[in-house]
């Protein structure tokens, strides 16, 4: 065999392999372009294999790898948006069906990704977390801010989003 992992490399990739969903989620959440997305996911996994060293085990691998893969996505959508352009060859253009039906669960699932797409990085970054069941204390953790902020921002988050819901 020319080429073997080491231990640290299995481990990497076993952690990566059973916590991908997260930086799935987050490459949705940042990216609206499937191309886009995919380049996310890798340069998300290389700043994960490049900081590996880094990571001491004080936390779960799941809120270290959360931590990373946002301020990778942030920094991104940061960069995207100083070199953004409408291109018209980008848009996909697609007629409706004359007769649509929409559950109304997925309608309001719709309505309330909207919403979330419309709160700043880090509103969006906390929303994420918040409704993957992740605990105050690791969503503090995760953004670098106190659980009592988490808890302020949550409930500002609700009624910014409540008045959203409500306008539609």
């Amino acid at each position: 065999m020319l080429f073997s992992k080491t231990n640290k490399e299995a481990e990497f990739i076993d952690a990566v392999n059973s916590s991908q969903g997260i930086i799935h989620k987050v490459c949705r959440l940042y990216c609206d372009n499937e191309s886009h997305r995919k380049d996310l996911f890798q340069e998300i996994v290389l700043q994960l294999w490049k900081s590996y060293p880094s990571f001491k085990g004080d936390s779960k691998f799941s809120t270290w790898m959360y931590r990373v893969a946002l301020n990778v996505a942030i920094q991104d959508f940061r960069n995207e948006k100083k070199h953004k352009f409408v291109s018209l060859e980008s848009l996909e253009w697609t007629e409706q069906p004359p007769d649509i039906t929409h559950d109304i669960k997925n309608e309001q699932l719709q309505l309330l990704e909207v919403a979330i797409g419309n709160l700043d990085k880090i509103e969006r970054a906390i929303m994420m977390l918040h409704l993957d069941g992740v605990s105050n204390e690791e969503i503090a953790q995760i953004v670098g801010i106190t659980q009592n902020y988490v808890r302020v921002k949550m409930t500002r988050i609700r009624k910014k989003l409540a008045k959203t819901l409500i306008k539609d």
